[in-house]
């Protein structure tokens, strides 16, 4: 009988699959497309996913090595999400191993079990009481035994340290039969009262026509371009149409552009559903992303909201994509492997004859020819929800006044008449860092990276200097690397030097920096909310034209009559005015 040949894909640059024997003890039937086997690749083992089974190979049988391990009993990947990957990899040319890879969770590719975590719970025992003759000279015991007879469900072994419970007091009370440890899933959410935590806002005309066009196809595949103004209730429609899928028992997919926007949207929709929400993006440590995944894959996740890579979760009952802000640059993944998750979007939506809502206040020129040409129902807003004005833009010409770390004195002087009217300012600058580039006084030697034809950001922080394109990071220099001379000064502003100009004119009112160095840790972002949604009078820096989340909060806050003013060159104004307002 001839040998089973498992043809792999392994996370390897070269295109093409790499056979391998069946693992001994593996029914054939176990050895389905799309599970995991761990397999010795040159002098290391890797992670691979089958994706056919063959009975001959080209290469001799003296040299065909069997795999390890089989590691899923069904495939992790459902066949629709494989088959985009399979479509992936041949469109944008990258190998199926190094697609797959990037499709499924860290920890998976690790070889992490495919399923939810399982956690310790402790529960009291039936008639177990802090009164009992056995804890009389055991405090500490009686009191655990106390705060577990409180939580019915059982305590999360987890949660020990937040409810002060101390484990070697509940090792000794499982030795004397008090309490009990039962192993099993998170309890799931229990919805009461239908889905709805709040009541919908009223949609005006354009907004209803928006959510009947896009309810009357979501039976099937439809592409659907919402361009609306900004303020126009976007969002609005977006819930709406949420609620309708959900309703369907079907779940949504949204993708935003920023890790910034992920905290504030879940928080805006879990305001409004009584639904499972999963968050997934860079910023969630590996655990909780393939807990999210996994929940998302088993169908207990009936809301997913990622950037880029969440377009790779797995639906058990997909219903709706939402890709919102469509032209977002973020949405290209500009390493590995190379896609454009909007695009991909569309492609998955096709595939699982799903309708997808593109939304943007500036669509990208390829979606409105995509609009015009008929492949995609344009929806226009064009009115504000709520009857609020458009903001006021304010043109300033910087050409031939100083500037103070960029800061010019008329702006100076709007920020503080506005923060003495007890009102809040947003400063976008989109350069991260404390100076675009370092430069010699003497010689005009400029601090260039090595790897590419890039000028290194000064992180004056950090004491680094930084690629912001290949990532290459290294000390700065005490003398010129030309000249010798010790004369070298950063020129140009970033937001670090900005924040710290800002701090300095105006030291009675916090200064709250949002970009990638600021908002790297956990939490941190969540802070820095907090902050703003006080209401009181603050200065936010924010380093991408991309924060519409925070224009939307002080909107909500001070008013909608915000000031934007705008340092440009001659004539990208009045460019940038006719694409949002078609003026």
């Amino acid at each position: 009988m001839p040998d089973t040949i498992l043809r792999l894909a392994l996370p390897s640059p070269l295109r093409r699959l790499f056979d391998y024997l069946a693992p001994q003890g593996v029914p054939h039937a176990a050895l389905q497309p799309g599970v995991r086997l761990r397999v010795p690749f040159g002098r290391r083992e890797v992670v691979g996913v089958l994706v056919e089974v063959a009975q001959h190979s080209e290469v001799p049988a003296d040299k065909l090595k069997p795999a390890l391990q089989l590691l899923d009993r069904t495939p992790p990947l459902p066949a629709p999400l494989f088959k985009l990957c399979l479509w992936t990899a041949q469109y944008y040319q990258h190998s199926l191993g190094d697609t797959l890879n990037w499709a499924l969770p860290v920890l998976l590719r690790q070889g992490e079990p495919a399923e939810v975590r399982q956690e310790r719970y402790w529960h009291a025992t039936e008639g177990a009481s802090a009164d009992d003759p056995r804890l009389a000279r055991a405090p500490r015991q009686r009191e655990a035994l106390r705060t577990l007879a409180q939580h019915h469900h059982g305590v999360p072994h987890g949660l020990l340290s937040k409810l002060q419970l101390n484990k070697d007091s509940l090792d000794l009370l499982l030795e004397k039969g008090l309490v009990r440890v039962e192993v099993r899933r998170s309890t799931p959410l229990v919805r009461h009262g239908g889905w709805l935590a709040q009541p919908e806002l009223p949609l005006n005309a354009e907004q209803r026509a928006a959510f009947n066009a896009v309810q009357s196809g979501m039976q099937g595949f439809g592409a659907f371009l919402l361009y609306g103004v900004t303020g126009s209730g976007k969002t609005e429609v977006y819930l709406q149409l949420i609620r309708h899928c959900l309703e369907a028992g079907k779940q949504a997919l949204v993708l935003i552009p920023e890790i910034n926007l992920g905290p504030q949207t879940v928080e805006r929709f879990a305001r409004r559903f009584n639904a499972r929400i999963a968050l997934l993006h860079s910023g969630v440590n590996d655990r909780e992303r393939l807990d999210a995944w996994l929940a998302a894959r088993d169908g207990e996740a009936d809301i997913v909201i990622g950037t880029r890579s969440a377009l790779f979760t797995p639906l058990k009952h997909p219903g709706l994509i939402i890709v919102d802000e469509e032209h977002d640059a973020s949405y290209k993944q500009q390493e590995g492997l190379r896609y454009h998750a909007r695009d991909l979007a569309l492609v998955r939506a096709r595939q699982e004859h799903l309708p997808i809502v593109l939304g943007s206040a500036t669509p990208s020129l390829e979606s409105l020819h995509n609009a015009h040409a008929g492949r995609y129902a344009l929806l226009k807003l064009t009115q504000r929800a709520g009857g609020a004005q458009q903001p006021r833009f304010l043109r300033l010409d910087v050409k031939s006044l100083p500037l103070d770390a960029g800061i010019s004195g008329p702006l100076q002087q709007a920020i503080r008449q506005t923060l003495e009217a007890g009102q809040q300012v947003l400063v976008f600058l989109n350069r991260r860092g404390f100076a675009p580039t370092l430069l010699c006084h003497d010689c005009g030697w400029i601090s260039q990276c090595p790897r590419c034809d890039a000028r290194m950001t000064l992180h004056q922080r950090h004491n680094e200097l930084r690629c912001h394109h290949c990532g290459h990071v290294e000390r700065p220099p005490r003398n010129c690397p030309e000249c010798n001379q010790v004369d070298l000064r950063p020129v140009g502003a970033g937001t670090e030097r900005a924040e710290e100009r800002l701090a300095l004119l105006f030291p009675q009112f916090p200064v709250l920096r949002i970009d990638r160095d600021s908002t790297s840790r956990k939490g941190a972002m969540d802070k820095l909310f907090a902050t703003i949604n006080k209401g009181e009078p603050c200065i936010t820096m924010e380093h991408s034209l991309a924060g519409q989340a925070y224009r939307n909060i002080v909107g909500r806050i001070c008013g909608e009559d915000i000031p934007f003013m705008e340092f440009p060159k001659e004539g990208f104004f009045q460019r940038l005015k006719h694409r949002v307002f078609g003026a």
